[in-house]
């Protein structure tokens, strides 16, 4: 793709630096004030029904982590293929890029939410909806859900969070695979694996996890095929252009 001039490799450029230390800098503050509050209620994604829902945390969201494991394979993943994507495209390109693919991963998971509300809700009366809405986040707050199975599982659409960069983080596995479709990704640091393959065989394995609806897993695949989904988009204007 002759379009993107390289102007210099750098093995930490600028904006994937500030990205790493933003994502630590927030990981630090939620287990700083974890004792006080949980930052996750303000920062993570909520469905547009829960009480905690606020518009700016389709951004916030994805500098929000569940774990160490969870930030530290995101930050990995931000540098190896973000690193490539930042010295071919530029600091400013790679930002929107990634900013982008972040947000319409969260929006994609929002529409999936809805769909799935959408199903529950025609199996349920207007009276225990209503009562769901009202006093289901108080019930979770105390650790409890209600008993009925659709009940329950409503609930928990309307009021779990979604935290992570693996959106973004996607996205930037799809343009990696787009740029470099020959350059090999070692899969568990042992088999060679082509980049174009590694990403059919990741996206269509988050497809199905996605529609295999195990709650269990506690992952937003739709958001991480959304991220890809964005991303395709994004690389294809910008080739036509």
């Amino acid at each position: 793709m002759e379009q993107y001039r390289p102007t210099g490799f750098r093995i930490l450029p600028p904006i994937v630096k500030n990205l790493l230390i933003i994502n630590g800098l927030f990981f630090l503050g939620m287990i700083a004030f974890s004792s006080r509050i949980d930052l996750s209620d303000y920062l993570g994604l909520h469905y547009p029904v829960s009480p905690l829902f606020k518009p700016h945390q389709l951004v916030t969201y994805m500098f929000m982590h569940g774990g160490v494991t969870h930030i530290l394979f995101n930050m990995f993943a931000l540098w190896m293929f973000g690193n490539a994507l930042e010295n071919v495209w530029g600091p400013k390109r790679f930002l929107i890029y990634y900013m982008v693919t972040g947000i319409g991963a969260g929006l994609l998971h929002l529409l999936v939410i809805y769909i799935q509300v959408i199903s529950v809700e025609g199996q349920l009366s207007p009276e225990l909806i209503a009562q769901v809405r009202d006093t289901g986040f108080s019930v979770l707050q105390e650790g409890k859900n209600f008993a009925d199975p659709l009940l329950g599982k409503l609930n928990m659409l309307y009021n779990t969070t979604t935290v992570g960069a693996s959106g973004a983080v996607f996205g930037l596995l799809l343009g990696f695979g787009m740029l470099f479709p020959n350059s090999i990704i070692y899969l568990y640091f042992a088999i060679p694996v082509k980049a174009k393959y590694f990403v059919i065989g990741y996206g269509a394995l988050e497809l199905y996890f996605g529609f295999s609806n195990n709650p269990g897993d506690n992952i937003a695949h739709f958001a991480h095929l959304g991220g890809m989904i964005f991303g395709y988009f994004m690389i294809m204007y910008w080739k036509k252009r």
